[in-house]
């Protein structure tokens, strides 16, 4: 079966056909159109841009997506869009686009949760995972670790209590002077940096919980106190955020029989995390499923592997489905855990 998927949660407009058999899931076609440029000036998402954009986008990446695929809408099974969470005016855009071709194909319409989409990009193009597992989602607006039963059973274990790792890493970004979009810019500048010259604290919480914003208060002071050492500075603050994802996740995988680890959202593009988590996984024995880094950041193929899977399982979402600004398999920024889906 054939899946369109549709994602526009932020600032990529983003479309893809993925072929689901059994466990399998292949990548058919992935058309994404960035948003950088209209955002750099603002260093940072400007939603109401990010929403026009998306309008001007759509259709031409859902034709060019079919394109890339050779097929047409008369071989989709179904068709699925990130209706969570997200910036609300972008989500429409999208959701509404989905149900639209889903109503005039007469097709299968689902609702995919963003986070989860994330884990279950780490399953494409790749033979079946071992269940049960453990799921690490970093991206600019979530970091949360999960213990999974299967691709679309995630239950939390922790969350950021504060900011995202990736968010955090934009914010150090523009701290440090490095433009936009951050999160690349300061993994590039750290990889030439000492990380010891300028050391920084660790955040130890109890549990799995994430905190990054004394981190982010710890790097503004010590960047007024050492301007010019932008590449120790990067380095000192990159590793302070991968020991700490690190350490919450190893933590986890002592206390589970999970033999599987799968890590994505944008961070996991970042180079220390990746070489940390293969160096960790094969000394521990675990079955490292980290995310291709063509599907690390937003992007439609997740979204149409997620439901995918939602279809073959038999689900089917009704056309009253709305767009959600929150996940409802993660927690909210201050802590509150959100409904179950």
């Amino acid at each position: 079966m054939k899946v369109l998927g549709i994602e526009s949660s932020c600032d990529e407009t983003s479309a893809a056909i993925v072929e689901i058999a059994g466990e399998s899931l292949h990548v058919l076609s992935c058309v994404t159109a960035s948003q950088d440029t209209l955002h750099e000036e603002y260093r940072g998402v400007v939603p109401e841009i990010a929403s026009r954009a998306h309008l001007e986008c759509i259709v031409p990446v859902v034709r060019a997506a079919l394109a890339e695929a050779n097929t047409t809408l008369g071989c989709i099974g179904g068709v699925a869009s990130g209706t969570r969470p997200g910036l609300i005016g972008s989500l429409l855009v999208g959701t509404s686009a989905a149900k639209a071709i889903a109503w005039a194909s007469d097709r299968p319409f689902v609702g995919v949760d963003h986070v989860g989409a994330h884990l279950v990009a780490c399953l494409l193009d790749r033979p079946p995972a071992v269940w049960p597992a453990l799921g690490l989602v970093v991206s600019g607006g979530h970091t949360s670790l999960f213990a999974l039963g299967s691709p679309l059973e995630p239950t939390l274990l922790g969350a950021t209590i504060d900011d995202a790792a990736g968010e955090a890493f934009d914010k150090a970004a523009t701290i440090l002077g490095l433009g936009y979009p951050g999160g690349a810019r300061l993994d590039a500048a750290a990889e030439l940096g000492d990380p010891e010259r300028i050391p920084l604290p660790r955040t130890r919480l109890k549990g799995h919980d994430f905190s990054f914003s004394g981190l982010k208060t710890a790097l503004a002071l010590a960047h007024q106190r050492a301007p010019t050492e932008i590449g120790a500075l990067a380095a000192s603050f990159r590793l302070a955020v991968v020991d700490q994802l690190l350490d919450r996740t190893w933590r986890a995988s002592e206390e589970s029989a999970a033999r599987t680890l799968l890590v994505g959202g944008g961070v996991a593009a970042n180079a220390l995390l990746r070489r940390e988590l293969i160096h960790g996984c094969e000394a521990r024995g675990i079955d490292l499923r980290l995310c291709d880094m063509r599907y690390c950041t937003d992007n439609a193929a997740m979204i149409a592997a997620t439901g995918a899977l939602r279809l073959q399982r038999g689900d089917r979402d009704g056309w009253d489905v709305v767009a959600e600004p929150l996940s409802s398999l993660a927690r909210g920024r201050r802590g509150e855990r959100r409904r179950a889906e």
